[in-house]
Parts: structure tokens; sequence; C-alpha cells
């Protein structure tokens, strides 16, 4: 195996970490916080050891395979949230919450132990935001250029032309991080454009903009998006957070090449918006009938609040204008599923994925068919292409370990001492990426630092697994891939 590429890589990343401290650390200094000298050791200390790991690599970056990609995919999201957690342990917080929050920032979940989050300061409010825009454009580059070549979860349907696991791994990532990357900064910038059009603080709108665009959710008030409840900021909200849990590939398409029309040809995107559009009808339909005051009084602004909370549990996002699971039973069971849903592969958004719930259904009906007719050939297909035997085992074993992640973490959870609905949406929303659970401890209302410590390792634990899409850690804990 050869170490120097995932060495080298994992200095650059640092580095670029330790760079990012220095806005935080500016803005502390402008705002004569006294902890300041926390982001100029932080940022110091990190860009030091990422300059020297690339010195230590050589700056060698040929003849990299698929061995060295799984290293390094899963190195990153491990490595780079202890980095980025110096920076909460040097305002106080405990090493448990520091990583958990850390965690929760670069999987870009959104859960959180911090409270008073309108009274932080600032530079630490703006680090929160940039993990998660950080953790947004790495998970987006992993989908389209990782994933598929290392046949992760059934994502070589979407592998790339020319694209190979020999010797040209760091090119071929170097060339997709600067096209995804130059997309990603013009959304991200056109988002808190049109959150400061809406009425935000220059500084409210660009940490909200990066916490909207990588569907991460973290936000500068206790209140969630309910700071800005009933402005012109939700349906703006809506927009960005739906753009997030599209695929990039097909953004690239249409804001580079002019090429609209597969945003609405393509089987993700079509399946994403009728999920969004029928959940938002249903959970709509349900408080009235449930004589809600508010959607009763105001149907449209009720219409809004319900669509915002549902594509924000949908796409991962986490944001809260309302406590949606004080709407009632059988609404807290819909979020529960939507949990699950997630968005379209290539997005920022996490979940299942709309591609896998579409090849798993039709997988039941082929079985089912064949059931009927045993000698009958029945040919799974998803966009027009039959899918072969590799790829739809793929999608079943990450399916299987999806769901067997999520029973064994609400299990884990519930020896915790918590709640059944604490462990269950504790658990989903963990491994789902998403951020709140329900309930009055970790709901939309409420937030994770009631856990004890080993809740909160559980959940960071599923955070991983979930945002490393479960095969590529399996995958390093055979004996098979350290013997080569």
């Amino acid at each position: 195996m050869q170490l120097r590429v995932v060495i080298f890589a994992l200095g650059i990343m640092t580095a670029l970490l330790g760079a990012a401290m220095i806005p935080c650390l500016l803005l502390d200094v402008a705002d004569n916080v006294p902890e300041w000298p926390v982001f100029a050791a932080s940022a110091t200390m990190l860009l030091l050891f990422g300059g020297g790991l690339v010195v230590l690599s050589g700056g060698r970056t040929e003849r990299t395979g698929s061995r060295e990609a799984f290293l390094l995919t899963v190195l990153v999201w491990v490595v780079l949230p202890a980095m980025a957690a110096i920076p909460f342990m040097g305002i106080g917080m405990s090493f448990t919450d520091a990583m958990f929050e850390s965690i929760s920032g670069l999987t870009t979940t959104g859960s959180t132990v911090m409270t008073g989050l309108d009274n932080q300061p600032r530079g630490i409010l703006l680090w929160r935001a940039i993990l998660q825009w950080f953790g947004g454009i790495g998970i987006i580059v992993t989908a389209i250029a990782i994933l598929p070549m290392l046949r992760v979860g059934g994502m070589q349907l979407f592998q790339l032309e020319s694209s190979d696991t020999a010797g040209k791994f760091m090119p071929r990532i170097g060339e997709i991080s600067a096209q995804i990357g130059m997309i990603y900064l013009f959304i991200s910038v056109s988002c808190a454009l049109a959150y400061m059009l809406s009425g935000m603080s220059t500084f409210d709108a660009v940490a909200h903009a990066m916490t909207t665009v990588s569907a991460g959710g973290y936000s500068t008030f206790d209140a969630s998006f309910g700071a800005f409840y009933e402005t012109a900021a939700v349906p703006t909200a809506i927009f960005f957070m739906i753009i997030a849990g599209l695929p990039f590939s097909l953004l690239a398409l249409a804001m580079i090449h002019g090429r609209v029309k597969p945003l609405f040809s393509d089987p993700q995107p079509r399946l994403f918006f009728a999920l969004i559009a029928a959940i938002t009808t249903l959970v709509f339909f349900l408080r009235v009938i449930a004589d809600q005051d508010y959607v009763i009084i105001s149907p449209l602004n009720g219409y809004i609040e319900t669509l915002f909370n549902v594509v924000s549990v949908m796409t991962g996002t986490g944001y809260a204008t309302a406590p949606y699971d004080g709407w009632g039973d059988p609404i807290v069971m819909i979020f529960l599923i939507t949990i699950f849903l997630g968005g379209c592969a290539g997005s920022a958004a996490c979940g299942i994925k709309m591609f896998r719930l579409e090849i798993s259904f039709r997988a039941v009906l082929a079985h089912a068919q064949q059931m009927v007719s045993p000698n009958r050939v029945v040919r799974i297909r998803y966009g027009g292409k039959v899918i072969d035997n590799d790829t739809l085992q793929s999608v079943m074993v990450f399916v299987f370990l999806y769901l067997a992640t999520f029973i064994a973490a609400a299990i884990l959870l519930s020896l915790t001492g918590e709640s059944p609905l604490t462990a269950i949406s504790g658990a989903a929303t963990s491994v789902s990426n998403v951020g709140p659970g329900l309930g009055p401890e970790i709901g939309p209302a409420g937030t994770f630092e009631g856990l004890t410590d080993r809740g909160k390792w559980i959940c960071a634990t599923a955070m991983l697994l979930g945002r490393l899409e479960f095969t590529a850690v399996f995958v390093l804990m055979t004996r098979r891939f350290w013997r080569g």
C-alpha cells in the first residue's frame, strides 16, 4: 500500500482546516473576545502539523488505487474531527462534547450539545458553520469522485467516464474538487445574498448560507430558524435546502453547460420532488384534521411551515421553525420515516438516498413476480438501464448495514437509560446525519447535551458510519484489506 499519498492528502486537508480558523480568529479579535488566543494557537498547530505531513510524504501522489482510497476516505472523517475539536476544548468544553460537536459539524449532521448560542462569541459560531461548509463539499466530492470508483453502496451507477483507481485517484479528485468547488461557492454566495435581502444580518446570512448549502443545519440561535419565523428567509431556505439535496453533477450540467432537462428527467430528482410534495401534503392535511389553530387561521403560512420542516428533515439539514414533534403522534411517525429517506446521490444530503429507495422497491417487485412465475426472467431497470447483480448486491448490502447500524445504535442508546422515543429517534437522526431527533430531550426544541457521555459517543459513531456509507469502514476491518 502506498501510504505517502494518504499522508500527503491528510496533510493538505489538515493545513486547510487550520487556515479556515483564521477568519474565526480575526472575528474574535475584532469583537475583543478574551478567548481569541484559542484560535491563534489552534490554527498555528494545525498549519504546522499539516505542513509536516506534506513534507513527510515527499509530495508524492502517484500510483494510487482503491486500497489507498478506502483508507484515506475513512481517515479523513476520523482524523479531521479530532483536529477540529481543539477550539471547542479551548473554550471549556469536555473532550466528549468537543468531539461530538466537531463530528456532528463535519458530517453535516447538525446535532449539538451547545446551548446559549445567542450569546456565544461569533468566532466559535462561525467555526461551527465553516465545519459544516467544509464537510458539505467533502461529502459531495466523496460521493461523485470516490464512492463510485470504490463501488460502495451501488454508487458505481454514477461512475464518471474515464475514471479509474489505477494511478489516477488524486488527479481525478483534484479535477472534480475544482469544478464542484466553483459551483458550491457560487451557490453559497447566492444563498448568503438572498438571506441578506430577506433581512438577516451579514454575519447571520453568511453563517446560515454555509449550513444551508451543506445541508448541515447549525444555526447562530437556540431557536434555529424559528428566529426568522414568517420572514422571507424561510422560503429562501426551502429553495436552497432543495438545491443542496439535488445531484451536484446535474447542477454542474445546468449551471455550466445550460442543460437543465436532466434535472427533471433524471429518476432521482423526480422521486425527490414527488416525496417532498406527498409528505408535505399529508402532514399538512393531518394538521388540518387535528384542527391546529395556526393552520386554520393561516393556511398558506401553515403549508410553508410544514414544507420547510419536511424539506429540512428529508435533506438532513435539520433546521426547525417549530417543535413539529408536538403536532401529533401520526405526524411524529411520518417525520421518523422521513429521517431515513434522504436526498439524491451526489448531493450534500444524507439518508438512504433516492436511487437506493427506487432500486430496493423495484427489487421487491421483481422478487414478487418471480415467486408467482418462477421461470420468468425479470430484469430490474433504473433510469432506462438494466441493474447488474453487482450493483444490486451493493445496494442491498448498504440497506442491510444501514438498518443494522440503526438498530444497534437504538439498542445501545436505550441501555444508557434513554426513553424509547429518544433512543430510536437519536439513532435514526445520527445514522442519517439529520440533526434533531424527536421528543422533549433531543427534539427540534432540545439538544443532545443531556445524553450521557456514552450516549454521545454512540451517536457520534453512528454519524461517522452513516456519512462513510458503512461499507468503506467495514472493508478496513477485514484482514484481506491489510494483507493486500
